[in-house]
């Protein structure tokens, strides 16, 4: 009798754009199989608004990638992010009575106590990130295992989303007739796919940049030092230039992607451009200058907003690894140089790593998250090995 393939699906419901991916499970590595991609409706302004718009967006991106893939699937891994997803810190605290020798159920029992916290109306806690531990008031143990204590504290920073909104998500994959496997916040998810151990050891951050969105995650080694969203995204950017420019939304659009820089002196002081006019009007000539710095604004705030978040945790001086940028927003020319400036940090742009047969066209920021979705998708169907072969804070990470 043949045996059925596992597989690890993601899927991506962003506010421009669905995106599926499907891969197989074979000796403990992930193997790509196929990929479906359509237009998203059903958010408004970065709120969903309408479930089933939205159901329907994700059912033909699921569609697409079962006939690419030459297979079914029945479950996936759903990212979620935005305004609703807000993170925040929360301490444990576990009495022993008396000196002992801690072990990871005692750290896990630390790290429980520490998510009950009394949420907001309307909030659900999404993920749990230990940080670190506490021992009879000493501070900074990652994995205190083998230690001698008698009060354990665990620091942990915990996620939550809007409990409306993730039920109005969970409710639309349902009826694209898909289970939802886990919920992640889509930065998390990007990290897992172009964040590689290393990388994370050294100190990075990653912001996806989306149209309605955009979220910053910060690593300290195995710890998750912050998850945050900034008030600024890609369709500001658009926004800005069909406001200064008097021109439709979809020609700024246009504008924004053809001769779009985040940083002014990367293009050249006498290059011009046609602007359309409406009403029929004949076009009319504007300096790409004039483009570019409406657009440099825009990107500065971006990361301006990010810097004071790095700043929040400490880690300003700290970023060995730098800063890596996914989403649509990132494909703007300049993006990169424009953090690295306000940041004073490296940048780049973040890819998925570590799939096999990973095609060569979803080689590109955009496809990073969904990618990441389906790691961890991988990741929940074989938790089990991982977590016995990992204990301390990564085997809690991973639960």
């Amino acid at each position: 009798m043949a045996v059925r393939t596992q597989l690890a699906v993601g899927l991506d419901a962003g506010s421009a754009r669905t995106r599926c991916v499907i891969c197989a499970l074979e000796d403990m590595r992930m193997r790509f199989l196929g990929y479906g991609e359509t237009q998203s409706h059903g958010f408004l302004k970065g709120r969903l608004a309408d479930s089933f718009a939205l159901s329907d967006s994700m059912r033909r991106a699921i569609q697409e990638a079962e006939k690419n893939a030459q297979t079914l699937v029945d479950s996936c891994v759903v990212g979620i992010g935005g305004a609703a997803v807000q993170g925040g810190y929360a301490r444990g605290v576990y009495e022993f009575g008396r000196p002992r020798e801690i072990q990871q159920e005692e750290m896990e029992y630390a790290v429980d106590r520490a998510t009950r916290v009394r949420l907001e109306d309307d909030r659900m806690l999404l993920h749990v990130f230990p940080q670190d531990f506490i021992l009879d008031g000493r501070a900074g143990y990652r994995n205190p295992r083998r230690h001698t204590c008698s009060r354990l504290e665990a620091n942990v920073h915990a996620v939550t989303a809007s409990a409306h909104e993730h039920a109005c998500l969970v409710d639309a994959v349902h009826q694209a007739h898909l289970a939802v496997e886990e919920t992640v916040f889509e930065p998390i998810a990007a990290a897992y796919a172009a964040l590689l151990a290393e990388d994370r050891a050294r100190g990075a951050a990653l912001i996806d940049i989306g149209l309605h969105s955009t979220d910053l995650v910060i690593y300290d080694g195995e710890a998750l030092m912050l998850a945050a969203s900034l008030p600024v995204w890609s369709d500001h950017f658009t926004r800005d230039i069909a406001w200064v420019l008097k021109v439709s939304y979809e020609d700024a659009e246009r504008l924004k992607e053809e001769y779009g820089c985040a940083v002014v002196g990367l293009t050249a002081d006498n290059s011009y451009i046609e602007v359309p006019c409406a009403d029929g009007r004949a076009p009319r000539e504007a300096a790409r200058r004039e483009l570019n710095e409406i657009i440099e604004a825009r990107a500065e705030e971006i990361f301006m907003y990010a810097r004071q978040e790095i700043q929040k945790v400490g880690m300003e001086q700290s970023l060995l690894e730098g800063v890596v940028l996914c989403g649509g927003g990132s494909l703007l020319n300049g993006m990169c140089d424009m953090a690295e400036r306000v940041l004073n940090c490296p940048a780049r742009n973040g890819l998925a790593i570590g799939i096999k047969d990973w095609p060569e066209e979803l080689d590109n920021p955009v496809w990073t998250t969904v990618a990441g979705l389906a790691m961890y998708s991988a990741k929940l169907k074989t938790r089990r090995d991982v977590r016995r072969k990992a204990p301390g804070l990564v085997g809690m990470v991973l639960r």
